[in-house]
């Protein structure tokens, strides 16, 4: 099973290759096939730096959220129930499997600030 699935995402990639598109993710993400998504969000004056975060992960990949915050705050992302606190000039980092399909938000939880729109197909 592991071999048709490298195959399938060898051809898949080769594939992509040569469409020429120039799709990139937006608010400092990284999406690979295959290895983790690390989404890296800046809150500054108690907002997202950018606005909100857009990204996203294929089923199965980790997803490591790293946000840096000059405010106090509870960073929490919804459909998968996982919180992070963060102190002000702090980190928090929500790491977890992306095992939920669908479109799933991150907020600063005390604000009811939206700071990422995550995309798990």
């Amino acid at each position: 099973m592991r071999i048709v699935t490298a195959v399938l995402l060898a051809a898949g990639a080769v594939a992509l290759a040569g469409c020429g598109g120039g799709g990139g993710n937006s608010g400092g993400s990284t999406t690979t096939s295959s290895g983790p998504v690390k989404i890296d969000i800046v809150v500054k004056g108690g907002k997202p730096v950018g606005g909100i975060t857009r990204a996203s992960a294929k089923k199965g990949q980790t997803v490591e959220l790293v946000v840096h915050s000059d405010v106090a705050d509870e960073v929490h992302m919804h459909g998968y129930d996982l919180h992070a606190n963060v102190k002000p000039g702090g980190t928090a980092r929500i790491t977890f499997p992306a095992t939920i399909s669908g479109v799933f938000e991150a907020e600063l939880e005390s604000r009811k600030l939206q700071i990422l729109e995550l995309t798990v197909r």
